[in-house]
């Protein structure tokens, strides 16, 4: 195959890198220009970029919830986030 991008491990990625790839996978893809063999490939390093930014959000919004807010829905002020 002609000019297959390298795999990217998403797991090893932050929010920001994961994301930028992610824009990048889908900037080619919308230009129409690569083949479908390689459209397939993009598609899926995509949707892994993109389960990986949705995980990220979604602990970054636990660890807010948890730093704002008790069971009472007062604020607490600050705990430690345990990342689990």
């Amino acid at each position: 195959m002609a000019e297959d991008s390298p795999q990217i491990d998403p797991a090893n990625l932050s929010f920001e890198d994961a994301l930028r790839a992610l824009e990048q996978i889908v900037r080619r893809l919308e230009s129409g220009d690569v083949p479908l063999d390689q459209s397939i490939s993009l598609y899926a390093q995509g949707e892994e970029l993109r389960k990986r930014c949705a995980e990220r959000l979604q602990a970054a919004e636990a660890r807010i919830a948890k730093l704002t807010v008790d069971a009472g829905g007062a604020v607490t002020g600050t705990q430690p986030f345990d990342a689990g």
